[in-house]
Formats: structure tokens, sequence, C-alpha cells
């Protein structure tokens, strides 16, 4: 006769198999890649698709400042908040109302600084009627459409493969179709964005303040960097982002002094960052500070080896 201890042993491995498969398929996916190189030094789960929250507007920004550097678009164009970039976008964290009116380089600290959702609503919805005019290529729709086409264009010429884009604030609720990307993808990304100096110092910033006009009143508020590791171990940037859905993300930029090589009569200046990008953590600070510790002592083993490049191991 089965005894019933053994059956409830049997019971209990059957509850923690599918709590076990749950577990690994939560894992966090993330890549560490010497950003100079696109190496990657290390990387789990990398290509699997995620939902990101707001690491999306990363690719919000670099589309702003590409049209800025691209098409003379002025970054200090007045926007005028519109009523459409309160709906679905959750929190309102600077406290903007509809008919606000703000400079796209303050919009731009807002979305990136602070992760301001409707900021990069009406990021898309200005820029997007401006490319509407200058772009051929732009494409069909609302100036919110055609923004987000243009993000996906980006996606697309970095070789973003497993990425689609659905809007341009990373809000995944009642979102159709489903926006994706992978820890891989984004490190392309981030790779692109970290090239260009006017991103480098809006993500850098821990406070900024910003200004914006309300009927005749003048309104100032200063935004907080939602990334806690900035300005630790080298840490320069990037983003971070959240939803249910995608759980704590994070993407990190980390720098280090760079290596000076005599080499006879001339000088080898080789910089050294890192890229970090993790989807689906539990505890991105805490794990993000881990991870990049690991990135840096992977990067010195393969710097000591000659930094070995297989491009089959690059993005």
């Amino acid at each position: 006769m089965i005894s019933r201890r053994f059956l409830a042993t049997l019971f209990s491995l059957a509850l923690l198999l599918p709590l076990s498969r749950a577990v690994e398929a939560a894992r966090t996916a993330y890549v560490v890649v010497d950003a100079q190189s696109g190496f990657v030094l290390e990387q789990v789960d990398a290509r699997d698709k995620r939902q990101i929250g707001s690491l999306t507007k990363v690719a919000t920004a670099m589309v702003v400042l590409d049209w800025s550097e691209k098409r003379g678009g002025d970054l200090n164009r007045i926007a005028t908040i519109p009523p459409e970039a309160f709906v679905g976008t959750g929190e309102n964290l600077v406290g903007f109302q509809p008919g606000d009116r703000i400079t796209l380089r303050d919009l731009l600290y807002a979305a990136l600084v602070q992760s301001d959702n409707v900021a990069a609503y009406a990021l898309a919805s200005e820029v997007g009627a401006a490319l509407q005019s200058v772009v051929p290529e732009a494409g069909k729709g609302g100036p919110v459409a055609v923004f987000v086409g243009q993000m996906n264009f980006l996606a697309k010429s970095l070789r973003m493969d497993r990425t689609r884009f659905s809007n341009p604030h990373g809000i995944d609720t009642d979102v159709k179709p489903m926006p994706f990307s992978t820890a891989a993808d984004l490190a392309r990304l981030t790779r692109y964005a970290i090239s260009k100096p006017a991103f480098r110092f809006y993500v850098s910033q821990k406070e900024r303040q910003i200004a914006f006009e309300r009927g005749k009143e003048k309104k100032a508020y200063m935004l907080r960097n939602t990334n806690e590791l900035l300005g630790t171990a080298g840490v320069d940037g990037v983003k971070t982002g959240k939803t249910a859905r995608a759980g704590d993300c994070l993407i990190l930029s980390a720098h280090r002094e760079s290596e000076i090589e005599k080499q006879g009569e001339h000088t080898k200046v080789t910089p050294r960052n890192l890229i970090v990008v993790m989807l689906g953590s539990a505890n991105r600070f805490t794990e993000g500070g881990q991870l990049l510790a690991r990135g840096w002592q992977l990067y010195d083993q393969w710097a000591a080896a000659g930094r070995m490049f297989d491009p089959k191991k690059a993005l």
C-alpha cells in the first residue's frame, strides 16, 4: 500500500516543478558589452523578447536628437502639451496639464531624467508633426504614429531585428500591437545613443530644473534622476524602466580611465566603457551593480588576453 507520506511527497514535488519552471522563465535577461567594439562579455537570454517599459524612451530621445542633428530641428522650439498626452500614460510625474508650453529640450530632460510619460508623448506629437513635413518616407497617420514609425525605422537601421515599438513611452497595458525588445537589441541602441555627446549629457544629470508656462504663469520643476547608480562606480547613464509586465529594467553605461600604452614614438589610447542591459530583474540596482562589477572583471580578462575579437560574439 502506498503511504500517505509518499503521496504527500509526490504532490509537493508536482507543485514545485511548474514553480521552478516559472522562476527560470522569469529570470533576468541581460547582456554585458564593451561599448567601443560591441564585443559581448557575458549574456543570459539576451535575445528573449521582453517588454521593456521606459527603456523605450532611449529610442524616443534618439529620434528627437537625430531630427535636431540631421534635419536642423530646433530643441528650443516650444511644444504645447496636447490632451492626448494624458490618455493611458499612467503617472504624470511632473504634474503637466494640457496646454502647458515647454521647450523640446526640457521635454527631453523630463523624459530621460525622471522618465515622464507625458513628456515622451509630447515630444512624439511635436516632432512627429515636424517630421511629416520634412521626411517624405515618414509615412501616414497622425504625428505620434509617424514618430513611432521613425523609432521602428531607427531600430531596423541598427539591426534591432527582435524589437517593435508601439508608442514613445513604453506603456504596455491595453496596447496593440504589444511592444517588445531584447537585451541585445537595447545594447545596440545604447551603443548608438552614447556615441552622441548630447545624449550622454542628458542621461548623466542627477538633477535638472526645467521650466514651462501655464497660461501667463511660469512654472519650474526640479527633476531627479531615477537611476540610483548614477555617479557610483563610474556609472554615467543611462535609463530605468518598469511596468507590471516588464518588471524592473535597467540600462547602465560606465567608464574607467582610458588605457594608455606607449608604442615607440606613438601612444595608443584605448577608451574603457561598458554597457549593461537588464530586463525583468527582481532588484535592478543591486543586480545592476553586481553585473557591472562582474563585467569589469571579464573586461580585464579579455584585455589581458589581447582583446581577441570574434565577430560572432559582437553586436
